[in-house]
């Protein structure tokens, strides 16, 4: 028995917007019966607001609340907005869902993928790389090499089974796992090539470990009701203050190594060491 949230339950059990849009501007598309799950997803528009949003869809339970939650989140939003929102938002919003139904959250983002694209063409695809394609890799679920270097994209996905958790593909005969490994190497070689920049000056790493604090790190410490400061940067050491419910809590000092340093290793240098003040 899979372990599902309230939200998951309540959008299951009372699924909204469940429909069709007569005269929709905008309908997408995604799976197919053939594989056991699909998704039609139809949106109304007020100029470039989403006014409406309904869906029709063929699947578990899963499939039913990710799709009943995304309508709920995108109506009311600009097509820009909207365009923001990936699989990870429609499982967050619905306070997580198992590993193994990870692509049911994925089907309702190619559905609004598919059509917003025919309102943008081909500039939604712009940042698509260039070592993909459109070719099936999984022919048992129609899943193309393009969705699943996606996935891996933005679920920084490792393995091949995490893989099959969020797009189903290698699920069946599994003949297609090892092009699926292929793909996953292949993405985090571009990625490990990309990364190999020039040294920062100092002047830019202290402009860059200010930007990141300010854009990532203090955004979501707000979240909990907690916050922080840039004290001093001196080389590799950063010192902060937290703030706010940060300030004084038992695991401010987790919060700094697993949280702050880690985000900063990550995006600005990996010999940072953060201290708190």
């Amino acid at each position: 028995m899979w372990d599902y949230s309230e939200k998951v339950l309540d959008h299951y059990r009372n699924p909204r917007n469940v429909g069709k849009i007569d005269n929709a501007d905008l309908i997408g598309e995604a799976g197919s019966l053939a594989c056991g799950d699909s998704l039609k997803l139809y949106l109304k528009l007020d100029g470039n607001k989403i006014a409406d949003a309904k869906f029709q869809t063929f699947g578990c339970g899963s499939a039913v609340a990710s799709s009943s939650i995304l309508t709920e989140m995108i109506i009311g939003k600009t097509l820009d907005e909207a365009k923001k929102i990936t699989n990870k938002d429609i499982a967050e919003e619905l306070g997580g869902l198992p590993q193994e139904k990870m692509h049911c959250s994925v089907m309702g983002h190619e559905a609004l993928e598919d059509a917003l694209k025919k309102y943008y063409g081909g500039k939604y695809e712009e940042n698509t790389p260039v070592e993909t394609s459109d070719k099936i890799v999984c022919t048992c679920f129609n899943v193309t090499e393009n969705q699943i270097w996606e996935a891996i994209k933005i679920n920084n996905l490792k393995t091949v089974e995490e893989v099959t958790n969020y797009t189903k593909a290698g699920g069946a005969c599994g003949r297609c796992k090892g092009l699926i490994k292929d793909i996953i190497d292949t993405y985090y070689k571009g990625l490990n090539k990309a990364e190999i920049k020039e040294p920062l000056t100092a002047t830019q790493k202290i402009l860059k470990i200010s930007k990141v604090i300010e854009q990532q790190i203090s955004p979501e410490l707000q979240k909990d009701g907690g916050d922080i400061e840039l004290i001093d940067i001196d080389g590799n050491k950063v010192k902060v203050k937290l703030t706010g419910m940060c300030q004084g809590c038992k695991n401010a000092q987790m919060t700094l190594k697993s949280f702050v340093e880690s985000i900063l290793r990550d995006k600005v240098d990996t010999n940072i060491e953060v201290e708190q003040v």
